[in-house]
């Protein structure tokens, strides 16, 4: 088998429809546009929700109850695989070490260490919240963790 044998599967290629190529192509004139109006125009269309001028329903329904999004908590993750390859043995890792470090960005309330991956080295953890297979690999591997 050589690269020149392959095709894609039959029916996951399709012709492109080529507008505006004169009437015999059947997507001529108009090109499928119909007549005049507004997706007849160009950059035509309407936004997501529009319904012609009339109150859309998104806002003819009431609103109710309580949404807890603006006042959550943000828990930043972080894996104890990402750690080996970025911090030195008996690093301190806190939640300043791991931004410099690039393994969290942007608003967090919380930091929370995750299990997933190896640890080879021994560090001083310092995070608001560590999972208990976490905590088992990295007393295992020597580390010590404030929480």
């Amino acid at each position: 088998m050589q690269l020149h044998n392959y095709s894609p599967n039959p029916g996951a290629k399709r012709r492109v429809k080529r507008l505006g190529c004169g009437e015999s192509s059947g997507h001529g004139k108009t090109s499928c546009k119909g007549n005049k109006g507004q997706k007849a125009r160009s950059g035509s269309g309407t936004r997501v929700g529009f319904e012609g001028g009339q109150m859309p329903l998104h806002r003819r329904l009431p609103k109710r109850g309580f949404n807890n999004f603006d006042f959550r908590d943000v828990i930043g993750v972080v894996n104890v695989g990402d750690l080996d390859g970025r911090f030195e043995a008996g690093a301190l890792i806190n939640e300043e070490s791991l931004r410099k470090a690039g393994l969290l960005n942007g608003r967090c309330d919380q930091v929370k260490l995750l299990a997933d991956g190896e640890v080879e080295k021994a560090y001083t953890v310092e995070v608001n919240k560590v999972s208990a297979s976490a905590r088992a690999k990295i007393e295992k591997a020597g580390g010590t963790i404030k929480a």
